[in-house]
């Protein structure tokens, strides 16, 4: 439930529209839901300003539909967002939901039911290779669910460092940069001398062996001599489009 639901919900008991019990059985919901094999946390948004995000791998698909199915019936008008998500997930939450999209590349399900734009600028989303796109791709859903307007430049590693330099005007009005790189993870430093604002790098375990599923990219993000360079886990799309909605909400 989103401030914005509760407000209503309270509005409506005021003027008579909604019954104290009625109101109650809705509240009684609302700081978890216990389904068994998890724990709804229906309070989020109220405490973080975004919902619950539904972490797909390791579930069953009947397990992610029932999750979402007590989102969707807990009155709130939140998007919902499923990460690592596959199609059999998909089609089972598409029963639920109309409004259901899926993006294969990145493996998310996205049920956009508020579609309010509450970040004060662009997220940009820049993938060194297209190796690199799925997770860029999850970064991007999820700032675009959590309410930011977000572009993508894709491949545009330090291998051609001509093809990012075509955007510099693109990185230069962006509010906050996700950096998505893999082999050596050295576009995140490049773009961090280019700009003024917080770059989110995102390490990706793609890279022959020595690259270490992401351990070099990690290191070398890690110790970036760019100021402005912070680092997320590696392939954690998520984790960095959720970094910096709340950053371009701030």
């Amino acid at each position: 439930m989103t401030e914005q639901d509760l407000r209503k919900l309270l509005e409506d008991v005021r003027r008579g529209r909604t019954g104290i019990e009625q109101a109650l059985t809705r509240l009684r919901k609302l700081p978890f839901e216990d389904l068994g094999f998890a724990k709804i946390d229906h309070h989020r948004a109220l405490r973080q300003g975004f919902p619950e995000v539904v972490y797909a791998r390791g579930k069953t698909a009947e397990q992610v539909a029932k999750i979402v199915r007590g989102m969707l019936d807990n009155g709130s008008s939140h998007n919902i967002l499923v990460t690592r998500a596959d199609r059999a997930m998909y089609q089972r939450v598409r029963r639920l939901s109309r409004l259901a999209r899926f993006q294969p590349l990145s493996g998310t399900i996205l049920i956009r039911r508020d579609k309010q734009i509450r970040g004060k600028g662009l997220v940009l989303v820049v993938s060194a290779g297209t190796s690199d796109i799925p997770v860029a791709e999850e970064a991007a859903v999820t700032v675009e669910a959590m309410g930011s307007r977000v572009e993508t430049i894709y491949d545009v590693g330090v291998a051609g460092l001509h093809r990012l330099l075509e955007h510099r005007d693109r990185l230069a009005a962006a509010r906050v940069v996700i950096c998505v790189a893999g082999m050596e993870g050295a576009l995140a430093s490049v773009i961090g001398g280019l700009v003024s604002a917080p770059v989110i790098a995102v390490p990706t375990s793609t890279g022959y062996g020595a690259s270490l599923g992401g351990v070099a990219a990690l290191l070398a993000m890690l110790n970036s001599c760019a100021a402005n360079v912070s680092v997320v886990n590696i392939d954690n799309g998520f984790g960095a489009g959720c970094v910096a909605s709340v950053i371009n909400r701030l």
